[in-house]
């Protein structure tokens, strides 16, 4: 049936309504999404790739054509390997094997493999094998030659140029750059040999190594607990040796609000480096007694603020991820608003930066701005700190030092005024006693 002119096929367009409505669920292992627009437009720079595609999102574009020839290096590095050590035959034949044998099986895991990713992917099921198979076979092998120095070859492109390894530092970190873990996974255990005395995800966090503190996070929670790709592990790395994910709390009203360093140091609190055993960053005290804040530290650098802004992304992308690591950067926003508050906290080693204050400073201005955050980690935290600030005598301490005495000068005057009215008393006295 057309509609009067003829112009509109009614029938035509229900089926095209009618297909709109079947099951769109949300796959459980859909983890990896293009950057919303509205936390995009924030940093350009921390969502999209330098030099390194991964995965189908940014596949084929122009800028990272070029390491395209290094994948494939490294995927002939990994097979010459896999081959017999004497001399083989039929090296072309075997290389063929081995392809085929990645190929097929991560064929099998296709369509397992797509619902890892949310929204369209503009390229065919056996391009969408290939890009899997080139570039999780990349990826293991960067992560063995990191581990394992007797793999690289003198002139190794990326080992030898510093700049590479810094560009895959970051790219490997971006939500929208990732490839399934389960993918991973297959071809390191299809690629095993005697040289591999440590698990996929040793060798990951390994290459990773500091890029969140100056200690490693322990392995064994992370191989206990499946991680859906790199991003997630490495947020893994941090939630699941936290005390903090039992400390949800869910806001009323509006969001808690941590006063800066600077006044915070006013009111008396201190800020500690938590030098205690090993603990994720996540982990920040406060001791409503002796107004003492322990932070395991923080080292930051060129990537910190392109992986916090790509695992808060995760977190609000991500179904049923509780916001945890957002909750860090509220608090860490709150907490750093000038030079002088960075400066405290580095003072009192509670961040180490390699970068300059003032860079560093910006970067954590508006970590967190446009998203969505209605449960915080750090309620009670806040709440302990704002009633240790409540408090008459360091409210008054907070009015002292902040109006008389925090120019040296200004302290030095009223510690002679102090001096001269009890000799001006003590004097009246023995006057009106020896009378």
């Amino acid at each position: 049936m057309a509609a009067a002119g003829g112009k509109i096929n009614v029938e035509a367009l229900t089926r095209k309504i009618e297909g709109k409505l079947s099951d769109k669920k949300l796959s459980p292992q859909c983890s990896i999404f293009k950057i919303p627009a509205i936390l995009l437009r924030h940093n350009k720079n921390a969502y999209e790739p330098n030099a390194f595609s991964f995965g189908p999102f940014h596949h084929g574009k122009e800028n990272l054509k070029a390491t395209e020839t290094i994948k494939a290096k490294y995927l002939h590095d990994l097979i010459s390997r896999l081959s017999s050590p004497n001399n083989d035959p039929n090296p072309v034949q075997t290389r063929t094997l081995w392809i085929k044998k990645f190929t097929e099986d991560i064929s099998a895991k296709w369509e397992e493999s797509r619902q890892y990713y949310g929204g369209p992917i503009d390229m065919k099921e056996d391009q969408f094998v290939e890009v899997l198979v080139l570039d999780g076979c990349f990826i293991i092998e960067l992560f063995r030659k990191k581990a394992y120095e007797d793999l690289r070859e003198k002139d190794d492109p990326v080992f030898s140029m510093s700049c590479l390894l810094q560009f895959l530092l970051h790219d490997l970190i971006l939500l929208e750059n990732q490839i399934p873990w389960m993918v991973l996974d297959t071809l390191f255990n299809l690629t095993r040999t005697s040289i591999d005395k440590k698990y996929l995800v040793e060798l990951a966090i390994d290459f990773f190594g500091n890029i969140f503190s100056t200690t490693q996070p322990p392995i064994r929670p992370l191989l206990s607990h499946p991680s859906k790709h790199i991003l997630d592990l490495l947020r893994n790395s941090l939630v699941l040796t936290s005390a903090k994910k039992n400390h949800k709390s869910n806001f009323e009203g509006n969001i808690d609000h941590m006063p800066s360093a600077t006044n915070l140091d006013d009111f008396g609190i201190t800020f500690k480096k938590d030098t205690d055993t090993p603990k994720s960053i996540l982990d920040i005290d406060f001791n409503e007694k002796n107004g003492e804040m322990t932070i395991p530290p923080l080292l930051y650098q060129e990537t910190t603020e392109t992986v916090f802004r790509n695992l808060i992304s995760l977190e609000q992308c991500c179904p049923n991820y509780d916001p945890i690591i957002t909750s860090y950067a509220v608090l860490l926003d709150n907490l750093i608003n000038t030079h002088k508050d960075m400066e405290i906290l580095c003072k009192n080693g509670a961040i180490t930066s390699w970068l300059n204050l003032d860079k560093a400073t910006k970067s954590f201005d508006n970590l967190y701005i446009d998203t969505y955050v209605k449960e915080s980690f750090y309620r009670k935290l806040t709440l302990d700190v704002d009633k240790y600030c409540r408090r008459s005598w360091n409210r008054n301490r907070r009015s002292l030092v902040r109006d008389y005495i925090k120019p040296p000068w200004v302290l030095v005057s009223v510690i002679a005024a102090s001096i001269a009215l009890i000799l001006s008393f003590l004097q009246t006295l023995f006057t009106i006693m020896n009378k």
